[in-house]
């Protein structure tokens, strides 16, 4: 692949590699490098990885973690895809106990544990869900959900997660769930059973951080490269942004392009799912503590959700829907559903919910396997597939958010037996990300190495916190922007020293990376409108630095 060479132009000089020789930082100048260095090179990778989602991300950051040559390839940008509509729920499998999915349920126990406690304790916090017995949940209803919520309290003791991480399970009064969602319906409420799960402060922000830390343990990770002509020995890859294209030999591939599977293997048949979120003012619900959760009329075991969100954002989700027909970038709600959400929602509520209340919508796609059934996607397994093709590929299908990590080790311990690659065994259960405590720091801390001091050096607003963990003061302290504590738009709690880091530490390469992927301001049509001109100016005078 023919390109112009430029000369590297590194985040910070002085930061300390997790890996010697590789940073975390991922970039428009790290991306041309490694673009360079792929067209160089002569020997196969160990692992092509295709798709930039959860489990793409996670696959590469498990092959790199045991040593192996890895490339990740993703059309887009990273968490493109479905990774970024999720409910950014990290849950206990309650859900599957009551289809008799019992492996699914202890695995999502599982997870959930390393996630909270050991792999991002940094952006998966503990969230309190409210069941309320107001007079639209039924007694069966209220019988079954407190018997599922001590049921799923009974999959985080076998998973070993303390209480002081998940509380248990209670029967809460009228005050206290009132004080907990403020626009409950007051008439005939009768308290509720109040239950812990896990909640990403983003599910996008988590997808970056996998592929940060496959970056710091050597893995190249290239966005807007498109991947074609894929078989067990490799690919032919794309760059979108008018590099060319070349060969890439690989001793394995593996497939985790989610709904798009398809396109890179025929044989495979997806049956996607369309799930859709609703984007609220906190405001609209007297801004809760606590998420809601309503059952669908007549169901014991599906729900509508009323989730707090960062950004004074309230997400109400979720639908289940056969969703046929060629897969979309970019899937759409559609009206039923919508009205649907408000018309389940508001059965709890005080005031009922309109359109006019709505901020945004969003859908995302599952990717679940065609069982050949013609019942609902609702049935359909959550379990993850792996599999060899018959082209060779190493295809990982199915499955979900929470159990990204499973679907990585079970794909590379696959990958590795048929490759016949040197295989020291899976360490992410016990591998922190970027962010968390204790992890190996990518970037100079505020103030010392070389780092700025001065106008850098403030303490961190909590939802920079939030979002970066122990890298919070390395995102202000690094900044060269004017202002960088500084909110992006009035309203919008998201610093400007976010929009620079975006752009030289997270791989976005453009402002819609930045306003739909690394801040999510774009799921508001109106704070995506405030928000767009400083963005711009913020992501183009960081790639002016890189180049």
């Amino acid at each position: 692949m023919a390109r112009t060479r430029r000369a590297p132009a590194p985040l910070n000089p002085s930061a300390a590699p997790v890996h010697a020789g590789h940073s975390s930082a991922l970039n428009a100048s790290r991306r041309t490098r490694e673009l360079d260095a792929l067209a160089a090179r002569t020997e196969p990778v160990d692992l092509l990885v295709i798709g930039g989602g959860v489990t793409g991300a996670g696959v590469a950051l498990d092959a790199a973690s045991r040593g192996l040559s890895v490339v990740l390839a993703e059309a887009h940008d990273l968490a493109f895809g479905t990774s970024r509509w999720s409910s950014k729920l990290v849950h206990g499998g309650l859900r599957y106990l009551a289809t008799g999915d019992v492996a699914v349920a202890r695995e999502s126990a599982d997870e959930r544990h390393l996630l909270m406690t050991r792999i991002a304790p940094h952006l998966v916090r503990s969230l309190p869900q409210l069941l309320p017995f107001v007079p639209s949940v039924s007694t069966k209803q209220r019988v079954f959900g407190g018997l599922g919520m001590g049921l799923g309290d009974g999959l985080r003791m076998l998973a070993r997660t303390p209480a002081s991480v998940l509380a248990h399970p209670r029967r809460i009064g009228r005050e206290e769930a009132l004080r907990l969602a403020p626009a409950l319906r007051r008439e005939g409420l009768r308290g509720g059973v109040l239950a812990h799960d896990g909640q990403l402060v983003d599910d996008a922000r988590l997808v970056v951080a996998l592929a940060r830390t496959a970056a710091a343990h050597g893995a190249t990770v290239l966005t807007r490269v498109r991947v074609s002509e894929a078989y067990g020995g490799g690919a032919t890859l794309t760059d979108a942004l008018g590099g060319g294209s070349l060969r890439v030999d690989a001793r394995a591939v593996v497939n985790a392009a989610g709904v798009w599977a398809g396109e890179i293997d025929p044989g495979i048949r997806m049956r996607p799912s369309r799930g859709t979120h609703l984007v609220l003012d906190a405001a609209a619900l007297g801004h809760p503590s606590a998420a809601l959760t309503v059952p669908h009329p007549d169901s014991i075991s599906r729900f509508v959700f009323a989730l707090p969100q960062q950004l004074g954002r309230v997400v109400v989700g979720l639908t289940d829907e056969d969703a046929p027909g060629p897969v979309p970038d970019v899937p759409q709600p559609h009206d039923e559903e919508i009205d649907f959400l408000l018309r389940t929602v508001s059965s709890a509520l005080e005031r009922p919910l309109g359109r006019g209340d709505v901020l945004g919508a969003f859908a995302g796609l599952r990717p679940l396997i065609d069982t050949g059934g013609d019942g609902s996607t609702a049935d359909i397994s959550r379990r993850h597939h792996v599999a060899v093709s018959g082209s060779g590929v190493v295809n990982v299908l199915g499955g979900k958010l929470t159990t990204y990590r499973a679907m990585a080790r079970d794909a590379v311990d696959l990958a590795c037996r048929h490759a016949g690659l040197d295989d020291p065994g899976c360490r992410t259960a016990e591998l922190a990300l970027v962010g968390a405590a204790g992890s190996a720091a990518p970037f100079a801390t505020p103030g010392t190495h070389g780092a700025r001091s001065g106008p850098g050096d403030h303490e961190p607003p909590a939802s920079l916190t939030a979002r970066f963990g122990a890298e919070a003061s390395t995102v202000l302290g690094l900044a060269r922007c004017v202002d960088p504590a500084a909110q992006i738009a009035d309203g919008l709690d998201v610093t400007r020293a976010e929009i620079e880091f975006a752009v030289r530490a997270e791989g976005a390469l453009d402002v819609d990376d930045v306003l739909d992927r690394r801040t999510r301001i774009g799921l508001v049509t109106a704070d995506r409108e405030r928000a767009q001109n400083a963005v711009a100016e913020l992501v183009d005078e960081g790639l002016a630095r890189l180049a």
